[in-house]
């Protein structure tokens, strides 16, 4: 008599991309992921990683807010802050929302695995928070939660794109200060550094992954309306410069994923929109525009449905 072969249950990872006010976008697909499995999304995800916009999601999730209660926070923050004119005026109101919202949770408190990217701006390393020592890659014997750092600060970081906001230093748990800027200069979409989480450190085999990687979408972006007008050109010039540089970087970490992973099953949702009224940017804070992300990303998620379905019931 043969014994029955126990299926392995999939190790179910969500990757968030970064992308300021266009993670509207990202909320509208995960309103429907959550209304599919019926359950909030921690339940569901074994590994959650975030970078930016991102990363306050995926914060969020990780200590069990369901997508509703996330959606609330950024109609109301979100445009407080993108409304902002210079770095330390957003950087200060980031701060008092993050503390607001995460107020002193550290990463021992989230309810599953996580991993918030930022960027170490003297060494030009990526510096992920993670939650369990699990996750590791080495030194499991100092791991410290989060560094030993609050969500907060964590997120903070993980958002902080210079030059249109401040660095963010952190003091870790073992007295350490590091100066940390935007995750988004290091891996604007997270995947890679989840699957290397679970497959390098969780030794999980890849055919037992199933990942859902969620972007912001792709949008023509503004035309400055007094471009004569230094100032204006300078910003508009440096904020063209940002997305570029971030979704080249999306999009070559992708490319990276579908090489070198290729047999992880994997779902990429983020749509090209290329219509004039899809016109938007990382600052967006029109509560109009932003709904009407949020539905494009309801769209995009129905087009993806049939996969996942597959993979996450």
């Amino acid at each position: 008599m043969t014994e029955a072969i126990e299926a392995v249950k999939p190790y179910r990872i969500l990757s968030l991309d970064g992308g300021g006010a266009k993670g509207f976008y990202t909320l509208g697909v995960l309103e429907e992921i959550e209304g599919l499995i019926g359950c909030p999304l921690h339940e569901k995800f074994d590994l959650v990683f975030g970078t930016s916009t991102g990363a306050i999601i995926a914060a969020m999730i990780a200590l069990g807010m369901p997508v509703k209660e996330i959606h609330a926070h950024y109609l109301k923050y979100v445009p407080e802050v993108m409304r902002l004119k210079t770095p330390s005026q957003k950087s200060a109101k980031l701060a008092e929302l993050a503390k607001e919202i995460f107020k002193e949770a550290k990463f021992d408190s989230v309810k599953t695995a996580v991993g918030i990217v930022t960027t170490r701006w003297v060494i030009e390393r990526p510096m992920i928070f993670k939650g369990s020592v699990e996750q590791a890659h080495g030194r499991k014997g100092t791991f410290l939660p989060g560094f030993g750092v609050t969500i907060g600060d964590a997120v903070q970081a993980s958002c902080s794109a210079v030059p249109f906001f401040s660095p963010k230093t952190v003091t870790t748990g073992k007295g350490d200060e590091v100066e940390l800027i935007d995750g988004g200069y290091c891996a604007n979409n997270p995947t890679l550094y989840a699957i290397a989480d679970a497959t390098r450190a969780l030794n999980l085999a890849h055919k037992d992954l199933r990942v859902v990687s969620v972007g912001v979408g792709v949008y023509p972006s503004p035309k400055p309306r007094f471009f004569s007008a230094m100032y204006w050109a300078k910003y508009f010039q440096s904020l063209q410069l940002l997305q570029k540089t971030l979704e080249i970087n999306t999009q070559s970490m992708d490319q990276l994923r579908v090489i070198l992973f290729k047999d992880v099953p994997t779902v990429r949702i983020s749509d090209t929109f290329e219509q004039p009224e899809m016109t938007t940017d990382l600052f967006e804070h029109d509560l109009k525009k932003l709904n009407i992300l949020r539905q494009r990303g309801r769209e995009s998620f129905a087009k993806n449905e049939p996969l996942l379905k597959e993979y996450l019931l």
